[in-house]
């Protein structure tokens, strides 16, 4: 990592306008600023605009870009909201060291394929709220171009009446080989499978068929073969692509079941 200039902003304005020149990037925790060889122009710390909170008010929770999974894996409101998978998904995540240092907002701007944690906030329907581009899903924010922006906060509607997330990793520090996480959020189902070693996706044939079903009977079955008939799975040095298929099929059966109970 080479970086030419440090920039510590005092507001958002003026972080903006630094992020806009070339070459130029936002510096949160810096936990995966070094996994690919990079110049930078700037490096925008962000670190003095108030970006790490953790709130709730009657309808929602709140969490600020510059939490770090150690903030959310700790914090009161986001170990009992949502039966406390926030805090749950970020305990999973490899070692206390990272997690004193990745933020919120960092894991969703990478877009990384093997964030647990967006598993479980698309699964939730999350959504984002950007300086310049404003509120919109975090579906949406993965599925859009890549524009220079700054992640603000993440909020979460206390629609949730279950939810359930389960990765599965080789050892406690890993980056997981797959993910899921199952969710009734305003009386519709959601379903989404992460660490494909691809970006975490909804499974919306599976959904489709939860959310048109009167009978629990067997349809984890179903949906597990749905889930992983409809997505698409790699190979790297953690799993094949059969293996993740196959293991799809077991954590999509487990967390329906655990929604549906």
């Amino acid at each position: 990592m080479d970086i030419r200039e440090y920039c510590r902003p005092k507001s958002i304005e003026e972080a903006y306008e630094l992020l806009c020149s070339e070459g130029a990037a936002i510096i949160g925790g810096g936990a995966f600023l070094n996994l690919g060889d990079r110049q930078l122009s700037k490096a925008v710390d962000i670190g003095d605009l108030d970006l790490s909170f953790i709130k709730e008010d009657e309808s929602r929770v709140e969490i600020g870009a510059a939490s770090t999974l150690r903030d959310i894996e700790l914090n009161d409101i986001t170990r009992q909201a949502f039966e406390g998978v926030l805090s749950k998904t970020a305990a999973s995540i490899m070692g206390v060291q990272l997690r004193n240092v990745a933020t919120l907002g960092g894991t969703i701007y990478g877009k990384y394929g093997f964030s647990d944690m967006i598993t479980t906030l698309l699964a939730l329907n999350a959504q984002v709220e950007l300086y310049k581009a404003g509120a919109m899903s975090l579906e949406s924010y993965l599925n859009r171009e890549h524009e220079k922006d700054i992640i603000l906060k993440v909020s979460i509607e206390k629609e949730v009446t279950k939810v359930f997330y389960e990765g599965v990793r080789k050892t406690g520090t890993d980056f997981s080989m797959l993910n899921a996480a199952a969710a009734m959020v305003d009386g519709e189902f959601r379903l989404c499978i992460g660490s494909r070693p691809g970006r975490a996706k909804l499974a919306k044939g599976a959904m489709n068929f939860l959310n048109g079903i009167d009978s629990a009977k067997g349809s984890a079955g179903i949906a597990a073969i749905l889930a992983s008939e409809e997505l698409t799975f790699g190979t790297d040095a953690r799993a094949s692509d059969t293996y993740r298929k196959e293991l799809c099929k077991t954590l999509v059966r487990h967390c329906v079941t655990e929604v549906l109970e």
